[in-house]
């Protein structure tokens, strides 16, 4: 009955990544299942509510300085994937985070600020979570849960055997889906919005090589980190030397967008 029933799931899983697999802007190809536009409207409804947990940060200079950092990356790339306008609010906390939702809404915290200490990083991190956006992650990580949910449940609901087999079964699937599945995923997205956010902050003037300048800097003020194997980010070296490899390209891109008048005057 085990081995039928890994052969239903196992079929099922093919015939939704057969249906739902889509290609990102590097060629990589994801699972997605939903709308682009049912997504963004999620993006929109979790902003709306962080919107009312967290402070807005009432310095002037300090959103005029983040809003033409950002207004500066979003003119090089299209509109966010399933309709919206790119729109940035900066947050009252001492956090050291930044986020980019489906829809177009940008988060930065004032706490990145210790680590992104000049326009250039901080168009570093803005290009990295437009990125996530333009390759619709948020969507990929829904589908990758829901599809791996769907067959868990499909596992406990037609698995046989006593109470605590099934319960152990459940248990190897269940860490198996996340190391194995789930956060690999996750480590693949970070590396392809790295790549993506580069070449964004490139092409609108920002210098590439204060990418690698931010994830030192983020070392520093982050301190220890999880192990990489079960982190769903790159650790910094990783994500370095990455960074580290595509600088040339990006550099390239650099050039060219200086040569075109491209030279943001943001000012922090």
């Amino acid at each position: 009955m085990l081995r039928a029933l890994f052969r239903l799931l196992l079929c099922a899983c093919a015939a939704s990544m057969l249906l739902g697999c889509q290609t990102t802007p590097t060629g990589r190809r994801q699972l997605q299942l939903f709308p682009s536009e049912q997504v963004a409207q999620m993006g929109h409804q979790a902003y709306n509510q962080l919107r009312k947990q967290e402070p807005i940060a009432k310095d002037p200079a300090l959103n005029r300085y983040v809003e033409c950092v950002t207004r500066a990356v979003v003119a090089v790339v299209s509109k966010p994937q399933g309709g919206g306008e790119w729109k940035v609010a900066v947050f009252d906390s001492d956090q050291v985070n930044a986020f980019a939702l489906p829809g177009g809404n940008i988060g930065v915290y004032a706490g990145l600020l210790k680590a992104a200490r000049t326009p250039d990083q901080l168009a570093a991190v803005i290009g990295h979570e437009i990125a996530h956006v333009q390759a619709e992650h948020s969507n990929a990580r829904l589908s990758t849960q829901y599809a791996t949910e769907a067959g868990l449940s499909l596992i406990q609901a037609l698995g046989q055997g006593t109470a605590v087999e099934n319960r152990n079964v459940l248990a190897l699937l269940g860490l198996g889906a996340q190391v194995g599945i789930l956060l690999p995923f996750s480590r693949a997205q970070e590396t392809e919005a790295d790549v993506l956010g580069l070449r964004y902050m490139a092409e609108a003037g920002f210098d590439p090589r204060a990418a690698v300048e931010l994830w030192q800097n983020m070392a520093k003020v982050g301190g220890d980190g999880p192990p990489p194997f079960l982190s769903t980010h790159p650790s910094g070296e990783q994500r370095i030397r990455a960074l580290s490899e595509h600088l040339p390209e990006a550099l390239e891109r650099y050039r060219k967008a200086q040569a075109s008048g491209r030279r943001p005057a943001c000012q922090p």
